[in-house]
């Protein structure tokens, strides 16, 4: 398996038999170096969408349409899409799994807001979410944009995740602080990734605390285009 950064909060996750684009944001992004898109891109087989802000959706409609593969999450905003854009999508909801080859899907709460942008102000997008991708012997938490929950507690009595990629770099999310607190009271992560941050100045530029504060966990602070093998 392997876990690719693309900056900010966007992954390329190679997983079974699946590649999954999960928030992949190009257009604007200052962590991403443009000729780089196609090898990022190459072979994808859905996209993974946590949310519609569009630090996390801005290229999802055209990638759909340039890659010919579905867009993966909450059920208005896929069934927007598929009817104003004639993109393919697998629309669920909180709670709900979907089998996309070898891999489950899950889609769990987040704490956040989500909408698309427009000329005459914020659409209403659906609510924002996280995911559990289980594959190849491993369950991997997906936090999206969130702070801390209770709820955390019930995602990992139920699926026990053995990695964590965590929005981390505050003010729009948890911090580092936070992010470890999460892991710490109701995770038991052997990695712990972290995303949304370095960016932006606003946003944290290191996970030292987060290392820190997880002693026993593997916390691998992720360089773009990277592979990251687990």
């Amino acid at each position: 398996m392997k876990l690719i950064w693309l900056g900010h909060a966007s992954f390329r996750l190679e997983i079974g038999d699946q590649i999954l684009l999960i928030d992949p944001w190009f257009t604007g992004n200052p962590m991403f170096p443009e000729d780089q898109k196609d090898a990022a891109t190459d072979g994808a087989t859905a996209i993974l969408l946590t949310h519609g802000h569009g630090d996390h959706s801005a290229d999802t409609v055209a990638l759909a349409k340039a890659l010919s593969v579905p867009v993966v999450g909450i059920y208005d905003l896929m069934s927007f899409w598929e009817a104003s854009e004639g993109i393919a999508t697998i629309g669920f909801n909180k709670g709900g799994t979907v089998q996309i080859g070898d891999v489950a899907i899950t889609m769990v709460n987040a704490v956040h807001s989500s909408s698309l942008g427009s000329d005459s102000g914020p659409i209403y997008a659906g609510a924002e979410a996280g995911y559990m991708i289980a594959g190849e012997g491993h369950t991997i938490y997906v936090s999206g944009d969130t702070d801390v929950m209770a709820d955390m507690q019930i995602f990992n009595d139920l699926h026990q995740p053995d990695i964590g990629i965590l929005a981390a770099g505050g003010h729009f999310t948890m911090d580092m602080k936070r992010a470890a607190y999460a892991a710490k009271t109701f995770f038991d992560f052997k990695t712990v990734i972290p995303c949304h941050y370095r960016t932006f100045p606003i946003l944290e530029q290191s996970a030292e605390a987060l290392a820190e504060a997880l002693p026993e966990v593997n916390v691998i602070e992720p360089e773009v285009m990277q592979p990251i093998e687990l």
